[in-house]
């Protein structure tokens, strides 16, 4: 899709300064949006990669740092953009331990980053978005918002807790032209995944290849990594005329992860 069908539209994209989230980013201006980026960081580099999205896809571009963790950030990052037609919730964070050994501030912090975040910039984009007479929420949530694995009860829930924020977001939106819906991706290959691929080849004494195919991508039937552009093509597609009807579901893009 290389029609600029997003062009006059504001989009805030969270925790974008890399991996899924700056693929997203990519698309959504390819399709000509303009951008506010986000990360919890505020360097020269943040800003450089704004500056570097708008001259790559003529749009504008600016970067707005708040920590997702906090309630205020979260709100204050939907106000200091000034208009968000489109929200894309896609800050995450990820911890592994067993329930009886999982640390209580990372329970905390993966909540409020991975779940209470959208709540937040939600509540404070839905009166731009009424006001502006259109808008588009897409929740990056994932497979583990649709199914579980064990040690990852934090993250589960709450990625199982953004599918049900979705669902409820487009209830309450129902009558006006505002979408709400939710993106579920199995493994994506990002650099945090690329930059685990050594390690597991190590603990597991294994190639590569066997890696990716009998730890990483297990459950994961295609056999194949989802990528950033799938995931940014995916959003691009609901925040275009097409899917004007569709509200309040789950588009799987996860190889048939959750198929199984």
């Amino acid at each position: 899709m290389t029609e600029r069908i997003l062009a006059g539209k504001t989009a805030v994209v969270t925790g974008s300064n890399s991996g899924i989230g700056l693929g997203v980013a990519h698309a959504l201006a390819r399709a000509g949006a303009d951008l506010v980026i986000n990360s919890f960081t505020d360097t020269a580099e943040d800003h450089a990669l704004a500056e570097k999205l708008a001259a790559e896809h003529g749009v504008t571009a600016r970067y707005v740092q708040a920590d997702m963790s906090k309630a205020g950030d979260c709100r204050a990052l939907i106000e200091k953009a000034g208009r968000c037609d489109i929200l894309v919730n896609n800050a995450g964070i990820q911890h592994v331990a067993p329930i009886p050994d999982f640390p209580v501030e990372k329970w905390d912090q993966i909540i409020a980053i991975n779940l209470s975040s959208a709540f937040h910039t939600t509540a404070a984009a839905l009166p731009l978005m009424r006001a502006a007479g259109w808008g588009r929420v897409v929740n990056i949530a994932s497979a583990h918002g649709l199914t579980a694995s064990p040690f990852k009860s934090a993250y589960v829930a709450a990625k199982h807790g953004v599918v049900g924020l979705s669902k409820v977001t487009a209830l309450e939106t129902a009558t006006d032209p505002i979408t709400c819906n939710a993106i579920c991706p199995g493994y994506v290959l990002t650099p945090i995944i690329e930059a685990q691929i050594p390690d597991q080849m190590k603990t597991h004494g294994m190639s590569r290849e066997d890696v990716i195919a009998k730890v990483m991508l297990q459950r994961q039937p295609s056999g194949d990594f989802a990528t950033v552009d799938q995931i940014g093509g995916t959003a691009v597609f609901l925040c275009s005329p097409a899917a004007d009807q569709i509200t309040g579901t789950t588009i799987s893009v996860d190889g048939g992860w959750t198929a199984l």
